[in-house]
């Protein structure tokens, strides 16, 4: 196994004879470089310590007369020490395992010919082919958890774009409802429908507003990558725009106090944008939050982005998510109009 880069490894063997070789090989084809020296006594006196004399990273200890030992069928006991890193240590101490059992699996089927273990045999079986191979290959795209501003830009676009509408959007209706402005329209040539309509209208020209300040903001700013299928992205945002134009007018609807839609419309915004993936990647939180995400709006915006921004899923990956944020637009706007109030 060729690898780009090797681990420097010590050890330290008295006269191992014919199995340096072969455990030189497999340690080798596992990505370290051994150098073999012989064990001596150290010397601690001051005078005799050289100065370039330190100690080594990875030390692999063997027995005297190694060779001897597992010709006698002897057990051999192996020792390993090593001051690298905590994150790469537990790997290193796999891949000599690895090598140090491959080597025991070499000398269980070469001590089963005719010709027994020596130094010749374990050179002509390195020679032959391998029966079994085994071979690797990637099982699908990999699908790196979103960071940085691939997670932090829409997350941020789809919590205030939420929170403003919820906000400001549902404020303005309580307000104009306690002013009166709603009763004086009431009395206008315009039906009940059509009125809902425009209020919808300028709350969604709000919408987009805000997303295409904070797109433009992001792109110029931070340099943000919106992935292969921008088109799909500007759809899912628009769908996005429209769910919350709707939500902001029923809220507005249901409110009774200009106090109580805002207040009402941080706490549910909030809420809404840590369970559906907008302050965190929902990659890493538990399969319950996950499946949460599921069945929450703020849910099918972030996850229809990350599909197309950070997985690069392809824009038909995103059309069940499209698909959601319309039918709930048309429900929560339906339901709108039903709470509607002039007073």
């Amino acid at each position: 196994m060729d690898r780009a880069v090797t681990n420097p490894l010590v050890i330290e063997a008295n006269s191992p004879g014919f199995m340096q070789e072969q455990i030189d090989k497999r340690l080798r084809d596992n990505g370290f470089a051994p150098q073999w020296r012989e064990i001596t006594a150290p010397d601690n006196k001051p005078g005799n310590k050289k100065p370039g004399d330190k100690k080594p990273v990875r030390r692999l200890i063997f027995p005297d007369r190694l060779s001897d030992q597992v010709l006698a069928g002897e057990q051999v006991v192996a020792r390993y020490d090593t001051a690298a890193s905590s994150i790469s240590r537990d790997y290193e101490a796999l891949r000599i395992t690895r090598s140090l059992y491959t080597v025991l699996a070499d000398i269980t089927v070469v001590s089963a010919q005719a010709d027994g273990l020596s130094a010749q045999t374990l050179a002509a079986f390195n020679l032959r082919p391998r029966i079994w191979q085994l071979e690797v290959k990637p099982a699908g795209q990999r699908k790196n958890i979103p960071s940085g501003f691939q997670q932090a830009i829409p997350g941020i676009l789809v919590m205030f774009t939420l929170l403003i509408l919820l906000t400001s959007g549902a404020s303005m209706l309580a307000l104009e409802r306690i002013s009166g402005l709603l009763r004086r329209l009431a009395s206008a040539p315009i039906s009940r429908v059509e009125l809902i309509a425009g209020k919808w209208g300028g709350r969604m020209v709000l919408a987009v507003l805000q997303i295409g300040t904070a797109m433009a903001i992001g792109t110029l700013f931070f340099r943000m990558d919106w992935g292969p299928d921008f088109a799909m992205v500007l759809v899912v945002l628009a769908a996005w725009a429209a769910f919350c134009a709707s939500a902001g007018l029923l809220l507005g609807s249901v409110a009774r106090t200009e106090a109580q839609a805002a207040g009402l419309g941080v706490l549910l915004a909030n809420l809404l944008a840590a369970l559906g993936g907008c302050w965190w990647p929902i990659e890493i939180t538990p399969p319950w939050m996950q499946f949460l995400q599921k069945l929450l709006p703020t849910g099918w915006a972030m996850d229809a982005l990350h599909k197309l921004i950070s997985f690069e899923s392809g824009a038909l990956s995103a059309l069940p998510h499209v698909a959601a944020l319309i039918a709930g637009t048309v429900v929560v706007a339906w339901l709108a109009v039903k709470q509607f109030r002039y007073q």
